[in-house]
């Protein structure tokens, strides 16, 4: 019998259906990897199986009983865990306080510290994932936080874990070790669901593939004998066009330059003295781990703050000090949150595609907005971005890879008003995207790249940065520690410089 299964489950919002009569099983000791582009019906289906979400139709089985509806705490107590991209762990608090907080009832007296600790510190060593309960959260790796992830839902008696986009901010090293961990869970009868785009990774680890395509289930076959071409074609539906080549070619002049940047606040996160070019025709992309000062970075670039020593210069001047005046000096800006930061929800797609140049003749005149010409742009940079929604649509109906291109494409509309090469800035550019997405950013960038502009890209996918970058800089604790053409990285290397603990 299985241990998971689920019969035609469907889920419908409003005229988009989410999930369409979808029927999985998953076995003790299985991992099964869910492929699927942004807005296939993955995270609707993870969301179901949680309880976050009530199917429209369909049933939940585990080992033969059924699974409560919409009931979260079923689902825990049923052996379901989740363990998500992005950390839901009380920073302030200690490894044990994060796995016990909530499994105790309110009316006992005394909390069961020492038990706990017994079981935790037990549970981390069959499993080998070694970490000091008495850490608190807010000094521990990347790595090291993940695991508290799992340890938390392997201590509430997870028998089913989920696992979504898992290595997307580990380094190589700590994404092996995660593995040799899925290796353990398998040999311990654990089922674990695991969600991701690393095609690479989901051959490695994976018994079994299941395919989503626009809420359907398209495919379902053995990872054994699979290939990375079949599983992206499944996916997206077509072929994918290889990849651009970048062609060598000699830098340009310098663009961007910082001199011994800082900014304020301490500890890892803040930047404490970073120096680094990037030239025209050229990609440089920042590694780091998760927490580095990559973010300082970014909100240093978008000028959402200001140096607090040293200095940045654009084309050899100082570098603009607000967002409009970035925007009137031809910088591009996509930021890593691109909901919250980087379009308003609640606005349609031609409104988004313009609301950074209102200002300009093109979309106004004497202080009133030419919504036609607005429309016209927008409706341009749909077509030539392959943003696939309504233009009068909200753009948070949008998947996470159709806003991705949206915002990309009005950065890159813009152009420097004295007709110099830009300086375009993207923070995790492809963060949880599909393979058809990620290609079609990938593009773009090589292209602008090409066509002489300076891009920095801050990211903390390594495959994506060996896949764009001329040259790597690593970000370690607030400082560029080291800067090195791609070629002469080994992915071993990188992983290292991004993990050696430096002193702030």
């Amino acid at each position: 019998m299985a241990l998971l299964r689920l019969s035609h489950i469907a889920k419908r919002f409003g005229a988009l259906v989410a999930n369409d009569d979808i029927s999985l099983t998953l076995d003790r000791g299985e991992v099964l990897a869910l492929l699927g582009e942004n807005g296939a019906g993955k995270s609707t289906l993870v969301s179901i199986l949680f309880g976050h979400y009530r199917a429209d139709a369909g049933r939940i089985e585990i080992d033969g009983a059924p699974l409560p509806p919409g009931e979260p705490a079923a689902a825990l107590a049923a052996g379901i865990g989740i363990v998500h991209q992005h950390f839901t762990l009380a920073d302030n608090l200690s490894v044990l306080d994060n796995a016990t907080i909530g499994t105790e009832p309110l009316w006992r007296l005394r909390s069961q510290r020492g038990a706990a600790r017994r079981k935790l510190t037990e549970t981390a060593q069959r499993f080998g994932l070694a970490v000091d309960p008495d850490a608190r959260v807010a000094t521990l790796s990347v790595g090291e936080k993940q695991r508290v992830e799992i340890l938390k839902a392997l201590y509430r008696g997870a028998r089913i874990l989920i696992l979504d986009e898992p290595t997307a901010v580990l380094t190589p090293q700590e994404s092996e070790a995660l593995f040799a961990t899925l290796k353990q869970f398998v040999r311990e009868g654990l089922a674990v669901i695991f969600i991701s785009h690393k095609l690479d990774e989901v051959l490695a680890v994976a018994d079994r593939v299941a395919v989503l395509r626009a809420g359907k289930l398209v495919a379902e076959r053995p990872a054994a004998g699979a290939t990375k071409a079949e599983l992206a074609a499944l996916m997206v539906g077509r072929e994918l066009a290889p990849a651009p080549a970048r062609t060598p070619r000699e830098p340009g002049p310098v663009v961007l330059a910082l001199d011994e940047a800082a900014t304020a606040g301490g500890g890892r996160a803040a930047l404490h003295g970073a120096s680094l070019t990037v030239h025209g025709g050229e990609i440089v992309a920042i590694a780091g781990v998760a927490g580095n000062g990559q973010q300082a970075l970014a909100r240093l670039l978008f000028a959402l703050t200001q140096p607090v020593r040293g200095r940045i210069t654009l084309h050899g001047k100082a570098y603009p000090a607000t967002p409009r005046a970035l925007g009137a000096a031809g910088v591009a800006r996509v930021p890593e949150d691109r909901r919250s930061e980087g379009s308003v929800g609640e606005l349609s797609l031609w409104e988004n595609a313009a609301i950074e140049r209102l200002r300009t003749p093109r979309f106004a005149r004497a202080g009133v907005l030419r919504r036609g010409a607005m429309r016209a742009f927008g409706a341009e940079l749909v077509g030539d971005f392959d943003v696939r929604g309504s233009l009068t649509s909200p753009a948070r109906l949008l998947s996470g890879g159709n806003l991705q291109k949206l915002i990309l494409g009005r950065a890159l509309s813009a152009a420097a008003s004295d007709g110099s090469p830009r300086l375009i800035v993207v923070d995790q550019p492809t963060w949880g995207l599909d393979v058809g997405a990620v290609a079609a950013i990938h593009a773009r960038l090589i292209a602008a790249r090409d066509a002489g502009d300076a891009v920095l890209a801050i990211s903390e996918d390594l495959d994506e940065i060996f896949a764009l970058a001329d040259r790597i800089a690593v970000i370690n604790h607030g400082r560029i520690v080291e800067t090195r053409a791609a070629r002469d990285w080994t992915l071993a290397e990188l992983g290292l410089a991004m993990a050696e603990r430096r002193a702030a």
